[in-house]
């Protein structure tokens, strides 16, 4: 199972990467995104697919589940999604007052 999600993780960054090369800011800001989503099975994976109980006191089970992998993976999405929600904030205030969204453009807008 490790060997299967670690290969979506590299096709996540893999996709996340090509997006990034772009020059629409949104597809860089999806670009973004996806490799966050990346990270996410990334860290899911290294911590382990194990099955066991939770670890609560009280119960007689031989093999506990880490919980720290997942307090990291819910930290992580609510970071991307803070991140990716101001990126696209940004993104569509610079349409509106630029009126462009093409990252190329956008450098020529400072030298004038």
């Amino acid at each position: 199972m490790e060997t299967c999600m670690s290969i979506v993780v590299g096709i996540l960054f893999a996709i996340g990467t090509y997006l990034i090369l772009s020059k629409n800011i949104l597809r860089i800001i999806l670009g973004i995104s996806i490799i966050g989503h990346g990270v996410n099975l990334l860290l899911l994976t290294m911590g382990g697919l194990k099955k066991g109980g939770p670890p609560l006191l009280g119960l007689k089970e031989t093999t506990f589940v880490d919980s720290l992998p997942q307090a990291l993976l819910l930290t992580a999405i609510v970071i991307n999604f803070a991140t990716t929600a101001l990126f696209l904030v940004l993104s569509y205030r610079a349409n509106k007052v630029l009126g462009t969204d093409d990252v190329e453009q956008l450098r020529g807008y400072g030298n004038e």
